[in-house]
């Protein structure tokens, strides 16, 4: 069975980190894309970031590019986000997803990310 577990969110003020984790399991990890994408309240999946198989080539959203680093561990098959200089507009739900086949999408169930003071 596919599983992908986020964890790692947490309140945290204008300004500070976070580091999100992905553990995957069920799958070969090491073969595919991994991306990272995050929905804010009450507004539709925003794509984040995206790691090739090998880790070597990243992507990134405008909104975040400069903030946030994504990595992987393919001998711990886990994807990572690292979180900096977060902003309020940085809340919401964050999921790890792939493409298991062109047009099926394989998320996880998300862990929230709340930036306030």
């Amino acid at each position: 069975e596919v599983q992908l577990v986020e964890s790692g969110g947490g309140l945290v003020q204008p300004g500070g980190s976070l580091r999100l984790s992905c553990a995957a399991s069920g799958f070969t990890f090491s073969s595919y894309a991994m991306t990272w994408v995050r929905q804010a309240p009450g507004k539709g999946l925003e794509w984040v970031s995206t790691i090739d198989s090998g880790g070597s080539s990243t992507t990134y959203a405008d909104s975040v590019k400069g903030r946030f680093t994504i990595s992987r561990d393919n001998a711990k098959n886990t994807l990572y986000l690292q979180m900096n200089s977060l902003k309020p507009e940085d809340t919401g739900v964050y999921y790890c997803s792939y493409y298991r086949s062109p047009f099926d999408n394989i998320r996880g169930q998300g862990t929230q990310v709340t930036v306030s003071s």
